[in-house]
């Protein structure tokens, strides 16, 4: 289990966050991005695709990490950088778990014993993937 998967596990199960906070606070600290405690709260309403089966939680994390790592002031005045690399953070959670809202994964990885942790520990993989694709093509 890698450093990232690690802290998931600590977030989802001890800490009991959903899947969209679990993903910023284990990306925080592994990734050292610095936000703050406070600014973590604005992720609780991500969990259960919106609480509509909608957009997956860990997919809108996995895009707010890579928007911290790469944006320098504003993504709309930085779009011809910014565009390729969320694209591909989308594309790489599609590709590793089969779709993209919470109404198509939680039937392949929704458990009763674990709820969304197998969801939230593929999207912290696809998450860095991602990463280390975008460290091969600074």
């Amino acid at each position: 289990m890698s450093g990232l998967e690690e802290l998931v596990h600590h977030y989802y199960f001890d800490e009991n966050y959903n899947c969209a906070e679990t993903i910023i606070h284990a990306a925080n600290d592994y990734y050292h991005l610095d936000v703050k405690q406070e600014d973590m709260k604005l992720f609780g309403g991500f969990g259960g695709g919106m609480f509509s089966g909608l957009v997956c939680g860990a997919l809108v994390a996995d895009v707010a990490v890579i928007s911290r790592m790469i944006v320098q002031r504003s993504a709309k005045e930085e779009k011809g950088s910014v565009r390729p690399k969320i694209q591909e953070t989308v594309r790489t959670f599609r590709n590793h778990l089969e779709g993209l809202s919470c109404a198509e994964l939680k039937p392949k990885y929704h458990t009763k014993e674990e709820g969304c942790y197998r969801t939230i520990l593929l999207g912290a993989q696809a998450l860095e993937m991602t990463v280390n694709k975008l460290k091969e093509n600074e």
